[in-house]
């Protein structure tokens, strides 16, 4: 974790220079609204990283509306997020259909570094699931997450993705949520 957390702390040090510089805001560009799309596969592991070992009958579906802001200067989006997770079946003692659950975040992401039409940005967001189960035994959710970014044009751009959903131990049982996925963003 140390060593995540120095690299992670080095892509940002050394992009700062490039912040901001044309004015255009790394997820937006130009324009002022975003749709996404994203899907995730579930992993058992609990936590994005090490890597996952463990893929679970877990899915995540996400629409999300940002729109461009800064985080101290830095270029960031503002998002309302509306989750689906879709679970089936059983595997590592865990009855993944149990975890069928509406959730609702605001969550912010920052660009870490940008390089042409490739970028990288770490988010952060706070909201609720529609009910508590045995897996996080809490309605509220944290999210944390990490993106890797291209624009394949002005309006249209692709992300891949590690989602961490947790209750931040504001209850007993915090064996999280964690998926690895796709999006795809439309700006207008």
């Amino acid at each position: 974790m140390k060593c995540f957390v120095f690299i992670l702390s080095a892509i940002f040090l050394t992009a700062m220079p490039a912040f901001g510089a044309d004015g255009k805001n790394t997820f937006t560009g130009f324009y002022k609204n975003q749709l996404s799309f994203n899907v995730g596969q579930g992993i058992n592991s609990g936590f994005i990283l090490p890597p996952p070992n463990q893929f679970v009958p877990f899915n995540l579906f996400s629409l999300s509306y940002s729109q461009p802001t800064t985080f101290f200067g830095v270029p960031a989006r503002q998002s309302l997020n509306i989750n689906q997770t879709l679970g089936y079946g059983d595997k590592y003692g865990w009855h993944w259909s149990d975890y069928t659950i509406p959730m609702v975040m605001l969550s912010g992401d920052v660009r870490l570094s940008e390089y042409k039409n490739f970028y990288v940005a770490a988010g952060a967001g706070v909201g609720m699931q529609a009910q508590q189960n045995e897996r996080l035994g809490a309605k509220l959710l944290f999210q944390f997450k990490v993106i890797a970014g291209w624009h394949i044009n002005d309006k249209w751009g692709f992300e891949i993705f590690m989602h961490h959903f947790s209750n931040g131990n504001t209850a007993d049982e915090n064996y999280s949520y964690a998926f690895y996925g796709i999006g795809v963003n439309y700006n207008f």
